[in-house]
């Protein structure tokens, strides 16, 4: 792990305060009129007037804040729904893309962790596929995972244009979206509020290990595990090719990555994007507990947010209704996230230095699967619209994919 070096802890405030109303008449994503209509723009941070409850059923919040539980996952009406179709998918997921051969135009393609990216030329074609990354590698493929990132992206793309500016142009497909070309700043920013985590770069393991001084934050003794810290705080970390390597604001700019400016401003987002993030989902009885962003310079020199935002992947969400009486009890709190699938391959490999894992078993991909679903629709009060198709899924991209290109290279 990369020595960090100090410097000043404070947290950065935006200038487009989070506690603005904010008004937007129409979405800044540009369409052509075939493409799938985006997620609807609520006008946040009026608070939302109703969620979509695990039951399917619209309740109003105005007067109380819903208590979410850990039944709401095990029990629910809707999760009797969308299990069947879960698992009848299991053999149906998206794990690999090859749209060089499927789609006129693509010049090349980079594989992520999760998704895969294609130059179109004016455009970068982002496709998330199902794949389950963690502890640097791949540990499964889960169904309609893709689809549930994307969309949840989109939302949250959506509903944060009053703090910053995003990439994307339009999204042809469920597990698609076309984006503005950027110079992409290598550098993920991390943000916690809480020392928690069961990986290498994790607050809590770093912390655990007598590390006081993180990526330029200093940390008092004394805090345990699953604590909430005094404020939120930024652990950028290198977007290394094998592993997240953890740097100080002092050495980002150092090594040349950013400018000060640069980073000052991307820090400021993230904080505020991070404050937002938090604010809603206490709305909807969720804790966000840490999460990621990552940044480009468009050619207009702005600074873009990219990549995904907010996402179980990206975020670890617990439910807040439980979360007090089990910290005090030092329990873990009840997750919405893909923690629980990490912590069984801890249990049962090193994920870390094992060359071959075991495989995830059948219920569990099936449970993470429901879990990302539940927290899309519990977060933007909505039902996701998973279908179950004998079509193959790259198929469906490919199409849709070219049909999108196609319409765009016409205006």
């Amino acid at each position: 792990m990369a020595q960090c070096v100090r410097s000043t802890l404070n947290p950065l405030r935006t200038p487009h305060s989070v506690t603005k109303r904010v008004t937007v008449k129409n979405p800044a994503f540009a369409s052509v009129s075939f493409l799938r209509t985006l997620p609807e723009f609520k006008k946040y941070p009026k608070p939302c007037s109703l969620v979509m409850s695990c039951q399917g059923k619209v309740q109003n919040q105005q007067e109380e804040r819903p208590q979410l539980s850990l039944d709401d996952l095990v029990t629910s009406n809707r999760k009797g729904e969308v299990l069947g179709t879960i698992k009848g998918s299991l053999s149906n997921c998206l794990s690999e893309t090859n749209l060089l051969a499927t789609v006129p135009g693509l010049k090349s393609r980079i594989k992520g962790k999760v998704r895969d990216i294609y130059d179109a030329g004016d455009y970068l074609i982002l496709i998330t596929t199902d794949r389950l990354s963690a502890f640097d590698r791949n540990l499964a493929s889960i169904p309609f995972k893709g689809q549930v990132l994307n969309e949840t992206s989109l939302w949250w793309f959506n509903n944060t244009q009053h703090i910053t500016p995003n990439a994307i142009v339009s999204s042809p497909d469920r597990n698609v979206v076309i984006a503005k070309k950027c110079s992409v700043f290598p550098i993920e920013f991390v943000v916690r509020g809480y020392v928690t985590g069961s990986t290498d770069t994790s607050l809590w393991t770093v912390y655990n290990k007598g590390v006081r001084n993180y990526c330029g934050n200093e940390l008092s003794d004394g805090l345990v595990k699953n604590q909430k810290l005094p404020a939120n705080i930024l652990t950028p970390t290198t977007k290394a090719a094998d592993h997240d390597v953890p740097i100080s604001p002092n050495e980002i700019v150092e090594r040349g990555f950013m400018t000060q400016a640069e980073f000052d401003e991307a820090s400021m987002k993230a904080l505020s994007l991070f404050e937002f993030g938090q604010r809603v989902a206490k709305e909807h009885g969720l804790i966000l507990v840490d999460t990621k962003y990552e940044f480009g310079r468009s050619s207009d020199g702005s600074i873009l947010l990219i990549d995904e935002i907010h996402t179980p992947d990206s975020s670890r969400y617990w439910l807040a209704g439980s979360y007090e009486e089990r910290f005090q009890k030092g329990l873990e709190p009840e997750n919405v996230d893909k923690e629980f699938l990490r912590l069984w391959f801890k249990e049962n490999s090193n994920p870390y230095e094992d060359e071959v894992l075991p495989a995830a078993p059948a219920e569990l991909v099936t449970e993470l699967a429901w879990r990302y679903i539940f927290l899309y629709e519990t977060i933007t009060g909505s039902r996701i619209d998973i279908i179950p198709t004998q079509e193959p899924i790259h198929d469906r991209i490919s199409r849709n994919t070219s049909q999108a290109l196609s319409s765009l290279r016409q205006l």
